[in-house]
């Protein structure tokens, strides 16, 4: 019997396709290269069959300017190590501010501490190169990193982009990291100079950081030199640091130069140090900006995010379009959910990107999006991604904002700095799925034999090389770390970690993390569609969920955050049960319902289900997880209580 097609939820217009710059781009192909495609899905093979005739022609289309080189687009197709326009030279920094009217809107800004303003082309540019003055007064030369302690302001955007001008290599971590957290990423890649916040204000609480500051210089004996900046105090970079900001110097560099430094969460050990190049990174965001996200001159794009996820690196990114971006800093549910929608009505947003915990968080608040005054006529984006977005969550967003508001939900990684399935302003939005894979993304699902498959659920691998992939770990001399890490399951192929399904339409599910997948009885099943059955509960606001092995049968407990006043009795229990057996399966029906105060999550808002999982097994804690990694390290002592009981 045929299963049903979902819903569809929205579909472009025709003046949209029309304006949107990925059909502009294939009428291009057409007039330059006489290529011709039967719509976006054979626009995505061709993109993956002839990687050097893709990326060659995008370097065309978008204008890439290489100050050398540049003719020849790949060396080597090996992964890992395949060589991207060798021997070429360009500047990321150089393309963001290229072209650029300094009168024009770059970006506007908010804060817990401050009020809404906005940044300039001009001011941008001007405070870069104050920055860049003064880190080469400092003694920054190309190639020396620079670690930043900044929150999501346009100070820390413009630090960015003067370290990309010198050649400097970048590296964040959010005020709200433990001082065990930095230490740990900023350790391995030995900084000469530390950019540091004095303090910031959270959920309406200031948190002072002078004296944790302090103790994470004090632990890099690289350092030659820390400037910090008065946030909290409101005093600006301290006194001397900024130097000339007259012109602006674009360093010449290797398309393989780093430009910065990413982090993998570290929950279960020493946070992996994945390095991105300038070039790879100014393709893959160029090609998203126009292509994918569709930034078209006037648009404002948001994306809820700290320094301390790659998002924040990948709407930086965005500056490289037309576009202008809006920043965040500060708790999104403070003084209540509808503070993000606040700010999207207060800046005329035209994109808001956000992450489905925050969607569903908003749902279960009862929010009205479009009460208390809000306007939202220039809102025509959602995006969302960090995790699946259930079905549900598409609906509400239709519901809430009308159906010509295109939803796209993604799915990438840090790994990448970028979201490799997910919108495409040309192609129809079904209910609970992703549009599409990307360009240039060989996104597949396979199974353990490596055998690609098409309606079931499999490995997501990615099959050819991509240019913002890793071109290393630091520190990782032989690249041992690295190809343990993606490439040990399929020898040559990308092995994400997710498990994905690619439906006949070429659109896509997400099941979350398939090192996390529950195998009950033969039955596979993503943790992700367990949650979505729980969540349907009114008053379950938070859940997790792992199958702990035991002798004889495994141990599968369910622990789930409820709603204010609600209490865990033979009703509700019955109720969960029953949601999970009719919209999962009933092998997966947990053995054991528990009540915790708040689930463990990364400070990028991941739920940790694999440390939890060890916890209970046995390992001891400091072991199953870094605490420093945490949003909320004492939601861990539950578990660790727990597994020193049943073990």
């Amino acid at each position: 019997m045929a299963v049903a097609e979902p819903k569809v939820l929205w579909t472009p217009s025709e003046e949209r396709i029309e304006r949107a710059t990925v059909t502009r781009y294939q009428r291009w192909l057409g007039e330059t290269r006489g290529l011709e495609f039967e719509g976006y899905h054979d626009l995505w093979r061709w993109s993956v069959f002839d990687l050097e005739a893709f990326w060659g022609s995008l370097v065309e289309f978008l204008g890439v300017r290489f100050s050398e080189g540049g003719d020849r687009v790949l060396g080597s197709q090996v992964m890992p190590g395949a060589a991207w326009f060798p021997g070429s030279q360009l500047s990321y920094a150089e393309h963001v501010f290229a072209g650029k009217d300094a009168d024009a809107l770059a970006i506007q800004h908010a804060s817990e501490s401050r009020e809404l303003a906005s940044w300039t082309w001009g001011e941008l540019r001007a405070q870069t190169a104050a920055i860049a003055t003064g880190l080469r007064e400092s003694g920054v030369s190309a190639g020396d990193r620079v670690a930043a302690y900044m929150p999501n302001i346009p100070e820390t955007v413009a630090a960015l982009l003067a370290c990309a001008s010198i050649g400097a290599v970048w590296s964040s971590a959010a005020p709200e990291f433990g001082a065990r957290s930095v230490i740990d990423r900023f350790s391995q890649i030995e900084p000469k100079v530390l950019l540091a916040i004095d303090g910031y204000r959270y959920g309406g609480k200031d948190f002072d950081r002078s004296g944790l500051v302090e103790r994470i210089a004090g632990e890099l004996p690289s350092l030659e030199r820390v400037v910090r900046l008065g946030y909290l105090s409101g005093s600006g970079w301290e006194d001397g640091f900024l130097g000339s900001s007259e012109s602006l110097e674009f360093a010449a560099l290797p398309f393989d130069h780093p430009l910065w430094v990413l982090y993998s969460s570290g929950t279960t050990g020493l946070p992996k140090p994945i390095v991105h190049g300038q070039g790879g990174i100014l393709l893959e965001h160029l090609k998203k900006a126009y292509l994918h996200l569709d930034a078209q001159p006037g648009d404002r794009l948001f994306w809820f995010t700290t320094t301390g996820w790659m998002m924040w690196n990948f709407i930086v990114g965005m500056l490289l379009s037309e576009a202008s971006i809006v920043l965040f800093d500060g708790n999104p549910g403070y003084p209540n959910m509808g503070r993000l929608w606040d700010l999207a009505s207060d800046t005329g947003m035209t994109c808001f990107g956000t992450s489905a915990a925050f969607i569903a968080g908003c749902m279960k608040d009862g929010l009205t999006l479009r009460s208390d005054g809000r306007d939202l006529d220039t809102l025509t984006a959602v995006g969302s991604t960090g995790s699946p977005l259930s079905p549900e969550g598409f609906q509400w967003i239709y519901d809430q904002l009308g159906s010509d508001t295109w939803l796209f939900s993604t799915s990438g990684g840090t790994d990448l700095c970028t979201a490799f399935v997910g919108g495409v302003p040309t192609l129809p939005v079904y209910l609970g799925e992703l549009q599409a894979r990307a360009l240039g993304a060989a996104i597949e699902a396979w199974d353990p034999e490596g055998r690609p498959l098409i309606d079931e659920v499999g490995e997501l691998v990615i099959t050819r090389p991509m240019p913002s992939m890793p071109l290393y770990f630091w520190g990782d001399s032989d690249g041992s770390r690295y190809r343990e890490s993606y490439f040990e399951t399929y020898p040559g192929i990308w092995r994400h970690g997710d498990w994905i399904e690619i439906t006949p339409r070429e659109t896509a599910v997400i099941y979350g993390r398939s090192d996390s997948t529950i195998n009950r009885g033969g039955v596979r099943m993503g943790t992700s569609e367990i949650y979505r059955a729980v969540l349907a509960v009114d008053d379950v606001v938070d859940a997790l969920v792992v199958d702990v092995p035991r002798e004889g049968r495994d141990w599968m407990p369910l622990f789930v955050v409820l709603r204010e006043g609600a209490s865990l009795d033979d009703s509700l229990v019955s109720e969960i049960r029953r949601r999970v057996r009719e919209d999962c399966s009933p092998r997966h029906v947990p053995d054991d319902i528990r009540q915790i105060d708040e689930v463990p999550r990364t400070l990028s808002g991941k739920v940790l289900e694999v440390p939890v999982k060890r916890i209970l097994m046995g390992t001891p804690p400091d072991q199953a997880a870094s605490r420093e990694s945490l949003a909320n390290p004492n939601a861990l002592d539950y578990f660790i209580d727990l597994g020193g009981e049943t073990s």
